[in-house]
Order: structure tokens, then C-alpha cells, then sequence
């Protein structure tokens, strides 16, 4: 994941441990560079570098994954998802999903529900 010039890889798996961690809010990037001895502005530039995104969108994708795990669970109420991933309304969750996943969180956990119907036709099950 890390290439030329981006963070060392101890410190980019510990960046990664702790956005993952902390998926519920989001870290600040002065918290992210903290962890690795480093400005906000020299980590966000050595993150970009290793991971292809900045260090925003790269917790706000994780964030959305993280609900989409939840959202097939078919269990909890959308907006909790929201809420459980650290956006606090649902109209920013539903935004910020849809610029990420190409869908709202509705359509997703409707296309979840379609999904297993149609993957299980004749020529699929043999």
C-alpha cells in the first residue's frame, strides 16, 4: 500500500488501526498526524502518497463501509446506522453514501434484499 515517498508502513497500519477504531467520529487530521510524529499538513501529504486518497475521503469511505456492514444486517433503522458511523443527520449520511456508494442507504439495503433472489437461479446454483 505504501509506495516511494509516502508514510513507512508501521506508521501507515497504525493510522489505519485507528480510523478503523474510531469509525464512530471522525479523527482530526492534527489526531492522525500525532499518531506518527508528524504536522497534519506532512501527514496528509505522506497519506495521499500512500494510499491514493486524502486522509477526509479516505475515513469517510471507511466510515461508509462500516455502515454498509451494518445497513445488511437489515436490523437497525438507517438513520442509527447514521448516527452509529458518526454523521449527525441523516440527510448528511444519506449524501455523504450516495457520493461514496453511488446509491442512498435505502437503495442499497433494498438491493441487499434483492440480491439473494436473483443470485440463486438454476444455472448460478449448480
Amino acid at each position: 500500500m505504501t509506495t516511494t515517498g509516502g508514510l513507512p508502513g508501521a506508521a501507515l497500519r497504525r493510522v489505519l488501526e485507528h480510523i478503523d477504531a474510531n469509525v464512530h467520529r471522525a479523527p482530526t487530521l492534527a489526531e492522525l498526524g500525532g499518531l506518527v510524529h508528524m504536522s497534519a499538513f506532512h501527514f496528509s501529504r505522506l497519506f495521499k502518497v500512500s494510499t491514493g486518497l486524502p486522509p477526509h475521503r479516505f475515513v469517510v469511505i471507511r466510515r461508509i463501509e462500516h455502515a454498509k456492514r451494518l445497513l445488511a444486517s437489515g436490523d437497525i433503522a438507517i438513520a442509527t446506522v447514521g448516527r452509529v458511523v458518526g454523521f449527525r443527520t441523516a440527510s448528511h449520511f444519506t449524501s455523504a453514501f450516495r457520493r461514496v456508494a453511488g446509491v442512498t442507504p435505502s437503495a442499497y439495503r433494498a438491493g441487499l434484499a434483492a440480491a439473494p433472489a436473483e443470485t440463486l437461479t438454476p444455472e448460478r446454483t449448480a
